[in-house]
């Protein structure tokens, strides 16, 4: 048998602020996601993936390299370089004879000779998953990833109702108002991701006609939530939490759901277990294949970690918005290290993306920013755009849109306390510098975004 034949292809399918539930097969009553629930029944769909961090560079830094964002100096932040010291598990597969591509969005936005490196982390460019098989070795298996830069703003206004959707249908989170804007805006999100599953399913069709579809490991889903107020560049669930499906013919038993925790840092251990490699020691993701392949006993994974550093650059001097949390399955506690700056940026317009500008300009964040003194809705800006304490902890069971924090009440003394300790205990086995002298290193790494507007 080939190397080929007996090592598995791998195709990653990453959307661009794609967020959970927004999938037929999890139960939204809205979108169409026929390629996205084939590849789920056919395969495993998870239930508890997370992104490492709600923003895209490092989002897609940990996924290449299987490392938490604070490991990867300025690696962690929005257009941060990656540096080339710090291995991906894409040119580990090159170097162990896998052909290596990607097309569109790979590791990014951010200038990767910045790093050192001579190409995108994500491997060779090409123009198209069909011109990547061509050019494939038959004797070599492949790696590829393709980078929808769907679901990402800007949208053409109201593309999801001349599609068809019905804004009626639409359940708007408890954090937005619930007014006409905000539901075609969250339509026009829907119809780019049916665009992203449709090319999904364009490329599940080439990969057949190929003959590849048995031994290639499939993985879709997201870089990290969706391009809304308080969700995108936020560690709540809708910044962080992901569709996430995987499929593997020669050797995954489909048709199964899984409620253990995964981190999309687990995605680089995985794809090398997989190749017959060993994962780095470095690496604090930890493979799926035990659990895809049966080997691994459910139900063991039930916490995850999160992260953020700089998104754009959107506060005075250049600052980051620092902050780390534990989700667990009832609990999210995040710790907000810089309580005084502003999560979403300064509201005044002193940069280039303007005014609180962590969040995607839209209709649902222009609704709000301009009603924020009316007092019907004035409880949506403070819930998305006002400061927030240093210590966040939502019960998910009795508030599963992480609205109303209950740090500090005495009834949580004793949960918030674990998992502080908890948090501080993974940051400091990991390397954190937030975890020792949080000297705020990542406000002094250079921008390399779009320049600020002079104000």
């Amino acid at each position: 048998m080939s190397a080929a034949e007996s090592r598995p292809n791998i195709l990653l399918c990453i959307a661009d602020d794609w967020a959970f539930p927004h999938a037929s097969i999890y139960g939204d009553r809205v979108v169409r996601t026929p390629n996205f629930d084939r590849v789920a029944r056919e395969g495993v769909l998870f239930t508890h993936a997370f992104s490492a961090a709600p923003s895209c560079t490092p989002s897609r830094a940990a996924i290449l390299t299987g490392q938490a964002p604070h490991r990867l100096e300025e690696g962690a932040s929005l257009y941060g370089p990656l540096a080339a010291r710090f291995p991906v598990y894409t040119d580990l597969l090159e170097q162990a004879g896998y052909f290596v591509g990607f097309t569109r969005k790979g590791w990014g936005p951010g200038d990767f000779k910045a790093g050192g490196r001579t190409r995108n982390p994500a491997g060779q460019l090409f123009k198209s998953f069909e011109e990547f098989l061509r050019a494939a070795p038959p004797e070599k298996p492949f790696c590829f990833w393709f980078g929808s830069h769907d679901p990402h703003r800007p949208y053409e206004p109201d593309s999801g109702l001349k599609s068809g959707m019905n804004p009626q249908d639409v359940i708007v989170p408890a954090f937005w108002p619930d007014v006409p804007e905000v539901r075609r805006d969250i339509l026009d999100y829907y119809f780019e991701v049916q665009r992203f599953d449709r090319e999904v399913g364009e490329l599940l069709s080439l990969l057949e006609k190929a003959g590849k579809a048995a031994n290639t490991l499939v993985v879709i889903t997201g870089d990290n939530g969706w391009p809304f107020p308080r969700a995108k560049a936020n560690l709540y669930d809708a910044g962080t939490r992901q569709p996430f499906a995987v499929r593997w013919p020669a050797r995954i038993k489909g048709g199964r759901k899984l409620d253990d925790f995964v981190n999309l840092a687990d995605l680089a251990p995985t794809f090398l277990e997989a190749a017959g490699l060993k994962p780095l020691a470095e690496m604090t993701g930890h493979s799926l294949l035990g659990l895809l392949t049966g080997s691994e006993k459910p139900g063991s994974r039930n916490e995850v970690f999160l992260e953020r550093e700089r998104h754009a650059n959107v506060r005075r001097g250049n600052l980051s918005y620092p902050a780390r949390a534990i989700r667990t399955r009832q609990y999210l506690y995040i710790r907000n290290f810089r309580p005084d700056r502003w999560p979403a940026g300064d509201p005044e317009l002193y940069h280039s993306v303007g005014p609180f500008g962590d969040c995607d300009d839209g209709p649902t964040k222009q609704f709000i920013l301009a009603h924020r003194q009316d007092q019907e809705y004035a409880r949506y800006f403070e819930l998305c755009f006002a400061k927030r304490p240093a210590e966040e902890l939502y019960d998910l069971r009795k508030d599963p849109h992480q609205i109303n924090n209950v740090a500090g009440r005495r009834e949580y003394a004793t949960i918030q306390q674990r998992l502080r300790d908890r948090l501080m205990q993974w940051m400091k086995q990991t390397g954190d510098p937030r975890a020792t002298v949080d000297d705020d290193r990542w406000d002094r790494y250079p921008y390399s975004g779009p320049p600020a507007r002079k104000g």
